[in-house]
């Protein structure tokens, strides 16, 4: 398969750009991935790219994006951060994925068991890791679900994944709170910015917000 062209990323519309992931999300789980020859696409690739979307997802290692959603070189941007939470550098990098490059759609992309989420329910204290916990916290206590403090921990399975799903949801509206760029993309229909949360333990994606 070919890399991405100016003219295949035209052809994407923010619907069919969601759609794109999901059949390849199908294609991982069913060990029916593209056959791409990357070296050729990094030749092809080596004079620009048009990626037809950008995934903010979380650095943990189970979640490699472009595998996941069976994507080759040039395809997508990704921005990964622990928590796939949303700051200025984050922001700016996904404006520029869409307004600059021409993505068509933004997925905020969680995963079941995220650690950083777990720090976050246990209010972990650690250098820089601290701060970027507290822009998860919100979510934390969005959750209202068990109202006991014991069971509002790490070691509540439900209780994380709980939060994880909350935590997509509360990226996607600061990214459009805190980027007016984005934000007018959407309404103007020229993007779309959905969530969706990857099963660590299935490979499966389910999008919740397409």
């Amino acid at each position: 398969m070919k890399a991405q062209t100016k003219e295949t990323q035209n052809q994407y519309t923010p619907q069919s750009a969601v759609e794109a992931l999901k059949e390849g999300n199908k294609r991982f789980l069913n060990s029916t991935q593209v056959n791409r020859d990357l070296l050729n696409q990094v030749k092809d690739t080596s004079g620009g790219q048009w990626p037809f979307a950008v995934v903010l997802s979380c650095i943990d290692s189970r979640v490699p994006v472009e595998l996941v959603f069976d994507q080759g070189i040039g395809d997508i941007f990704s921005a990964r951060v622990a928590g796939n939470i949303v700051n200025e550098d984050l922001l700016g990098s996904i404006e520029y994925g869409c307004k600059v490059a021409g993505s068509k759609a933004v997925v905020v992309l969680g995963h079941t068991g995220c650690g950083a989420v777990k720090g976050a329910c246990d209010d972990v204290q650690l250098g820089n890791i601290t701060p970027l916990l507290s822009k998860i916290k919100p979510a934390v206590n969005a959750v209202t679900s068990p109202s006991n403090s014991e069971e509002r921990t790490s070691a509540n399975t439900t209780f994380v994944n709980d939060v994880v799903y909350k935590n997509v949801r509360m990226t996607m509206d600061e990214m459009k709170k805190q980027s007016s760029v984005l934000k007018e993309m959407q309404e103007e229909g020229t993007i779309t910015i959905v969530g969706a949360v990857y099963d660590v333990g299935s490979g499966a994606v389910e999008f919740i917000d397409a």
